[in-house]
C-alpha cells in the first residue's frame, strides 16, 4: 500500500515529468477511478491548463494548475508514472495525461481503491483534506504529542489513522514502533513526555530515510526488512518476531526491544 514515502516519490515524478508543461490531453480510459467529476469535466477543467508546482498532504498529491487542483489518493494499489505517449497504455494504466509530444503522466491503479477527484478552488481542497491530521512528515513534537494524547486506543491503531496523523500506514508504524523500543498495544494517551519524544524523534528519521529511498525500504537493519521472513527475528536483539493484529491490522513486533 503507498504510504507517504510512496505518495512523496509520485510528487517528483509528477514535478520533473510534468511541471510547467500544458495538458495537452486528458484520456479517461476507466471512469471508476473519477470521484465526484466525470470524463468530460475532467477533460474540459484540466486540457489547456499548465502543471505548477505539485504538492503532498499525508497520502494525498495535488497537482495544482493555478486553477483547478487535480487530487489524488492510490489506494492499495495506485501508482503514478511518467510515459511515452507512443508507449502501450496496460491493462490498469486508468487515466492519461499528454504534457508533451514526448512525455504523458499515468494514474495506474489495479484495486481501484481511491483514486482521482477535481478542487475548483481552494474550498474544495480543504474539503477533501478536511478529515485529514497534521503530515507526519512535518508536524511538530508539540502537535504530534497533542494529537496522540487525545486519544485512548493502541498507539498502532492512532498512529495509522489519518484523522489524527496523515500519512502513515501499517510498514511505517510498525518500524516507527520497533525503533522507538515501544509496543504497539500500548495505549496513546498513557505515553510519557520520554515515549512521546522519542516517537517522534524515530517517526522523523524513518519518513526522512523513507522519503530518500522511495518507500519503506525492506533493508537488513530494519524491521521492515525481516518481517515477511518465514522465521522472522529482531535485527537488533535476534529474538523472534511476533505476528498478531492490532486494530484489525497485522502487526510484527519485538517482544524483547518493544
Amino acid at each position: 500500500m503507498p504510504e507517504l514515502p510512496d505518495v512523496e516519490g509520485f510528487r517528483r515524478v509528477l514535478r520533473t515529468c510534468a511541471k510547467g508543461r500544458v495538458i495537452q490531453r486528458v484520456d479517461v480510459r476507466d471512469t471508476g477511478v473519477l470521484h465526484e467529476v466525470g470524463a468530460r469535466r475532467l477533460r474540459d477543467a484540466l486540457e489547456g491548463r499548465r502543471f505548477t508546482e505539485p504538492e503532498r498532504h499525508g497520502k494525498w498529491l495535488l497537482a495544482r494548475t493555478g486553477g483547478p487542483t487535480l487530487m489524488l489518493h492510490f489506494g492499495m494499489t495506485g501508482r503514478l508514472l511518467c510515459a511515452h505517449p507512443d508507449d502501450t497504455a496496460e491493462a490498469h494504466d486508468r487515466v492519461l495525461f499528454t504534457v508533451a509530444r514526448d512525455r504523458q503522466l499515468r494514474y495506474r491503479d489495479q484495486r481501484k481503491l481511491q483514486g482521482l477527484w477535481l478542487a475548483d478552488d481552494e474550498s474544495g481542497v480543504a474539503r477533501l483534506l478536511d478529515h485529514q491530521g497534521p503530515d507526519a512528515l512535518t508536524v511538530d513534537r508539540a502537535a504530534f504529542a497533542a494529537a496522540l494524547t487525545a486519544h485512548r486506543g493502541s498507539v498502532k491503531t492512532v498512529l495509522t489513522d489519518q484523522a489524527v496523523l496523515a500519512g502513515l500506514g501499517n510498514l511505517l508504524a510498525d518500524e516507527i514502533l520497533w525503533r522507538a523500543r515501544l509496543r504497539p498495544t500500548s495505549r496513546a494517551n498513557e505515553l510519557d513526555e520520554a515515549d512521546l519524544g522519542r516517537l517522534h524523534t524515530h517517526m522523523r528519521r524513518t519518513l526522512r530515510s523513507a522519503v530518500t529511498a522511495g518507500r519503506v525500504p525492506p533493508r537488513d537493519s530494519w524491521l521492515t526488512g525481516h518481517r515477511d521472513d518465514p522465521d522472522p527475528v529482531c535485527p537488533r536483539c535476534g529474538t523472534h518476531l511476533r505476528r498478531t493484529r492490532v486494530g484489525g491490522r497485522g502487526t510484527v513486533w519485538c517482544p524483547r526491544c518493544q
